[in-house]
């Protein structure tokens, strides 16, 4: 009985971190994912800014982020004179937490499975290191801002 209810709570735990939240939009510039929010916070060094609504109408250029698209994908570009933010790719994240590189990051509920991608480091709030789907994996937490 007590095997059971364990595995029925390791069911329970690791189907509550894989779940997407609804309340992220991600966005993509130079080919590095942040948030809709952490652009909106540099409205002032945006240059321009092209949403698609649906993974269908996404552009070539972003179709291996086309797993994000739940709520639309927006892609960003910063004026010249604004350089640029901080970025990492997954990889290095999951090794400054003792992970394989090659492990796949949940971002928000959203698994990445592809760690080569870079990520803006503004956009973590928390990082911490759960067991999802059986697997040790580092779980990110964006910022509200």
């Amino acid at each position: 009985m007590k095997k059971i209810l364990y595995s029925l709570l390791i069911f329970a735990s690791a189907t509550l971190f894989a779940q997407k939240n609804p309340d992220v939009k991600f966005a993509v510039s130079n080919g590095n994912v942040g948030t809709v929010a952490l652009f909106d916070s540099n409205k002032e060094h945006l240059q321009k800014v092209n949403v698609y609504k649906t993974k269908a109408n996404l552009p070539q250029n972003l179709k291996k982020y086309e797993f994000l698209a739940d709520n639309g994908l927006s892609e960003v570009t910063f004026k010249s004179s604004f350089g640029t933010l901080d970025f990492m790719s997954l990889a290095k994240f999951n090794a400054q937490n003792g992970l394989p590189q090659d492990t796949p990051v949940f971002i928000e509920g959203y698994e990445f499975k592809n760690t080569d991608i870079n990520i803006f480091a503004d956009i973590i709030a928390d990082m911490k290191v759960e067991t999802v789907d059986g697997r040790k994996s580092l779980v990110i937490t964006t910022n509200k801002k």
